[in-house]
């Protein structure tokens, strides 16, 4: 061997050691900063293993929005929940955004779909929409998280979230519209609320409670909430339908719809005995209906399981919405509240959202939010909660929803996307506040709707 090559033989080997040398020195000082880690993941002895160093997109959580429609109480309670979710876990942080309410959640949702900038999880539901790819499908999710137990939810809430065979919504809370009364008004008239099983009764009980001064009615004997939602209970409580059996014909025009909205009308403008708040930004005139009966102007109202967060049951009780003389018991609409995952959200985002709503609708989230708020549990085991037993006897209000919910009617899944529900709209604001007769805002909604519905052949 020349003079050269043990030259460079010689220079290779102290790169070699060298080398060796400072491997050792930086593993050695790895194993010390990690300390008692190591060593007990190495079952005491000393691990020389390299500990692989996370990059800072591994340290760092995955941040979301969730748009969500609710103010009050429930609105606190959901910012709770939030913070009770960023809390339990650091993979993902849950940004709560505030809408006006659900209608306005889903105007902004659409406009964010358009742009492209979505948020990851919202309080929505449009089956319309997830047909057309706007919602992701949860299925894939579903299938991957072993702790997902299908069957615990209230299949009545679930099936509502699936699309075409596929779960697109999860419930989030189940509601009912039930019924809220003061206890002193009725009293005041020997009046008992467990008589009141039909409308007729109730109407009854209404003009015996309203006070009229100098021609004005100075209070009300009962507040219906604005909108077609407690005029359609009552219709699907008589027996009406949307749409007829082969669901080709809409049935707005039929004697169920039209006795029973000319009665509201009847009811508000003509005798007034009752009377809607309508109108104002957000949920304004919902508190206002609320205020009514907990100030003294009203007997009471009809509204949602959910208002029980914002009631003093000292002043008032509840009770089920009453059915119909010769028909049998009331029929209300049972729904689930429901959220959805945006198709645009990046894979990252949609997988964190799932994490999120599951974790909001678990045993434990899913009862103490029906405790707070008055809404209707979505699993079955909620009934198990010890908590939640125990305030269900301390609090019997509690429990009216759930029954009522029992013999309730599902929500009309609307064929057109919305269409028949917004001819109602309008012709439920003709009845409540033009005093239009029922038959004439209904024949002009059916007409309207029957349109809609026939571009579908």
């Amino acid at each position: 061997m020349n003079e050269l090559k043990r030259k460079k033989l010689n220079i290779k080997k102290w790169w070699v050691i060298t080398a060796l040398c400072s491997f050792m020195f930086l593993a050695a000082c790895g194993s010390g900063n990690t300390g008692a880690g190591n060593s007990a993941a190495s079952g005491g002895t000393t691990n020389n293993t390299p500990v692989k160093e996370e990059t800072s997109a591994e340290k760092k959580p995955v941040t979301i929005e969730f748009w969500y429609g609710l103010g009050g109480k429930l609105g606190e309670n959901m910012a709770k929940t939030i913070e009770k979710f960023n809390a339990s876990q650091q993979g993902v942080i849950v940004k709560g955004i505030v809408q006006g309410d659900y209608s306005e959640t889903e105007k902004k949702l659409q406009a964010a779909i358009a742009s492209g900038q979505v948020p990851a999880a919202v309080l929505s539901s449009n089956a319309e929409w997830a047909r057309k790819g706007y919602y992701a499908s949860l299925e894939d999710m579903i299938q991957q998280d072993a702790d997902f137990k299908a069957d615990d939810f209230i299949q009545t809430f679930l099936n509502q979230g699936t699309i075409d065979g596929e779960q697109y919504f999860l419930p989030m809370y189940g509601t009912t519209q039930v019924m809220y009364y003061r206890k002193d008004a009725l009293a005041e008239h020997n009046i008992d609320p467990a008589t009141l099983t039909t409308w007729e009764k109730l109407a009854e009980a209404a003009a015996k409670m309203a006070k009229k001064e100098g021609g004005k009615t100075t209070f009300y004997g009962w507040e219906p909430m604005w909108g077609q939602e407690n005029m359609t209970d009552a219709v699907l409580s008589k027996g009406g339908t949307f749409l007829s059996e082969d669901g080709k014909q809409v049935m707005f025009d039929s004697p169920e719809w039209v006795d029973t909205w000319e009665l509201f009308r009847k009811w508000i403008h003509e005798d007034r005995i009752m009377r809607i708040h309508s109108g104002g930004q957000g949920w304004e005139y919902w508190y206002k209906t609320i205020d009514d009966v907990l100030k003294g102007q009203a007997a009471g109202y009809t509204g949602s399981s959910g208002d029980q967060g914002d009631l003093d049951f000292t002043i008032v009780g509840t009770m089920e919405q009453p059915g119909w003389e010769g028909v049998g018991e009331g029929k209300p609409v049972a729904q689930a509240i429901m959220a959805g995952i945006p198709a645009k959200a990046s894979k990252e985002q949609q997988e964190a959202a799932f994490k999120w709503l599951t974790f909001f609708t678990n045993s434990e989230n899913t009862a103490l939010w029906s405790m707070d708020n008055g809404y209707i549990a979505v699993r079955q085991s909620a009934l198990d909660d010890q908590a939640f037993k125990k305030f269900t006897e301390e609090n019997p209000q509690s429990g009216v929803p759930l029954k009522q919910a029992a013999h309730g009617s599902e929500p009309f899944v609307d064929p057109t996307g919305g269409k028949i529900y917004d001819a109602l709209k309008i012709a439920a604001d003709k009845v409540q506040i033009e005093n239009i007769p029922a038959a004439d805002a209904l024949k002009a909604a059916k007409e309207t709707a029957q349109r809609e519905l026939d571009k579908l052949k």
